[in-house]
C-alpha cells in the first residue's frame, strides 16, 4: 500500500529544481518551433501549391493579393503554421517529461495513449476537411459566379483570404476530432460518467451541430460535414469509455481477490 506514496515521494524536488526544469523544456520548445519555422518558411510555396490545389481542382485557377506586403506575410504565416504542426510531437513530449515524474505509474499509463491519439485524431480530422469538407465548400461557394442582370458575378479571392478559408477548415475538424480525447480525460478524472454520457446524448447531438455552426463556414454542407464525424465521435468516446469501465472494474476484483 506504500508503494505509489514512496514512488511519488522519490520523484519530488524543490519548486526552484521544477522552475529550472520547466524553462529548459520551454526552451527546448520554443528551440524546435524555432527550427520548425525556418524549414516551414523554406518550403512555404510548395506547402501553399499543396494547400491551394483543391482551389484549382475547383475551377479557379487565380489568386490576387492587394497590398504590397500580403504576398510576403502569407508566407510567414504558411511558414508559422508548418512549423506549428512539425514542432507539436517535440513540444507534446516536452511536456510529458516535465509532467511525467509528478504521476503515479498507473496514470502514466493512463495518459500516454491520450497524448498518442491526439496527432492521430487531428491528423484525421485535417484530412477530412482537406479532401472533402473544402472541396465540397468550394464547388458551392464558387457556384456563385453567374451572370446577374447582365453582370457577371466572379470571385477573386485574395492570397490571405484563401489561407485564412483553408486553415479555418484544417483546424475548426483537426481540434473537433479530438473530442474523444477531451471526454475519455473527463471520465477518467471522475468528473462525468458514461452514464451521464449516454443520458445526455440528445443535448450532444445538438451541441455538436452548435459547433459545426460555429466552427464550420457558412453553408450547410460544410456544417454537416463536420456536424455527423463529431456525432459518430461521440458514439465512439462512449463504447470506449464502456471497455475501460469494464477494465477498471476487472481490475478491482483481482486486487480484492488477491
Amino acid at each position: 500500500m506504500n508503494e505509489p506514496i514512496d514512488e511519488l515521494e522519490s520523484s519530488r524536488a524543490p519548486l526552484m529544481d521544477h522552475l529550472i526544469e520547466l524553462r529548459r523544456r520551454l526552451l527546448y520548445s520554443m528551440a524546435a518551433l524555432v527550427l520548425a519555422f525556418l524549414v516551414g518558411l523554406y518550403f512555404a510555396e510548395p506547402i501553399f501549391g499543396f494547400l491551394v490545389h483543391p482551389l484549382v481542382k475547383a475551377g479557379q485557377n487565380k489568386l490576387i493579393y492587394t497590398q504590397l506586403f500580403e504576398a510576403f506575410f502569407v508566407q510567414i504565416k504558411v511558414g508559422f503554421f508548418a512549423a506549428i504542426m512539425l514542432a507539436f510531437p517535440v513540444i507534446a513530449n516536452q511536456l510529458w517529461q516535465f509532467v511525467a515524474p509528478g504521476l503515479y505509474r498507473k496514470e502514466k499509463k493512463a495518459l500516454l495513449p491520450f497524448i498518442l491519439a491526439t496527432p492521430v485524431l487531428f491528423l484525421t480530422g485535417a484530412a477530412l476537411a482537406y479532401y472533402v469538407a473544402v472541396p465540397t465548400a468550394l464547388h458551392f461557394l464558387l457556384s456563385y459566379q453567374t451572370n446577374i442582370g447582365g453582370i457577371q458575378q466572379e470571385a477573386l479571392p485574395s492570397l490571405a483570404n484563401y489561407l485564412s478559408f483553408v486553415m479555418q477548415f484544417l483546424f475548426a475538424f483537426g481540434i473537433a476530432f479530438l473530442l474523444p480525447v477531451l471526454l475519455m480525460l473527463l471520465e477518467g478524472a471522475g468528473i462525468v460518467t458514461r452514464k451521464q454520457l449516454v443520458g445526455a446524448r440528445r443535448y450532444a447531438i445538438i451541441g455538436c451541430f452548435a459547433i459545426a455552426l460555429v466552427l464550420a463556414p457558412p453553408d450547410a454542407g460544410s456544417m454537416i460535414l463536420l456536424a455527423v464525424p463529431l456525432v459518430l465521435l461521440y458514439e465512439l468516446a462512449l463504447i470506449a469509455i464502456w471497455f475501460t469501465e469494464r477494465r477498471r472494474s476487472k481490475e478491482i476484483v483481482e486486487v480484492e481477490s488477491a
